[in-house]
């Protein structure tokens, strides 16, 4: 026996499938969309739809923007020589909340993963080494996970970077091992950065 109608199941259903949202969570959710007034809710609605339809992949370093190229990459204050390779948007925010990182980045959206059929062609490295042959890089910082993935994801990195005759660095390991980069504090992330070595 359902306990609610169509609508207010169907609404639990869709809320439940997002990732780190449970039944419990879906339902409170759902209860609260429902009691809201209707203006409310059509905005919501409309900028899910307006995000959709609307972001894309940045043309230079693949973040999500709304633009051809992102606000960081279009400043011309930070610094185009240092490129920090990190594994999805989320990782770069977390290093853009320090406030203290100044080069540009480059985002992967995934790692190599053998395991789950990932391979170097599934994830933005073309559009990584392309930019290392157009523009005038000194470093590379790689910013992966310190996971299974993320590590493999790095030395597959360096070994197709360090041949160019460019810098290739690993953050330092102030990031715990199997974290990841986006619930880690600033003060970690900064020491990791601080401490990166070469590889």
């Amino acid at each position: 026996m359902e306990l609610y109608s169509g609508h207010i199941n169907r609404l639990i259903e869709e809320l439940s499938a997002l990732p780190g949202i449970g039944g419990k969570s879906a339902q409170r959710l759902a209860f609260y969309l429902i009691n809201l007034p209707k203006d409310r809710v059509k905005r919501l609605a409309d900028s899910i739809v307006d995000a959709r339809e609307n972001v894309h992949y940045c043309e230079v370093c693949c973040t999500l923007t709304d633009e051809d190229i992102c606000p960081i990459c279009s400043n011309q204050n930070r610094d185009h020589h240092t490129i920090m390779v990190v594994e999805n948007a989320r990782d770069l925010a977390a290093y853009e909340k320090t406030g203290k990182y100044e080069g540009v980045y480059h985002v992967l959206h995934g790692a190599i993963s053998p395991m789950l059929g990932i391979g170097p062609g599934d994830i933005r490295l073309t559009e990584l080494m392309k930019r290392l042959q157009n523009e005038d890089v000194d470093e590379v910082i790689i910013a992966t996970n310190s996971s299974l993935e993320g590590e493999t994801t790095a030395m597959y990195i360096s070994k197709l970077v360090k041949p160019t005759g460019i810098k290739v660095t690993r953050i330092a390991s102030g990031v715990p091992v199997g974290g990841d980069l986006e619930y880690i504090d600033e003060v970690t992330l900064l020491r990791a950065l601080e401490g990166r070595t070469e590889l």
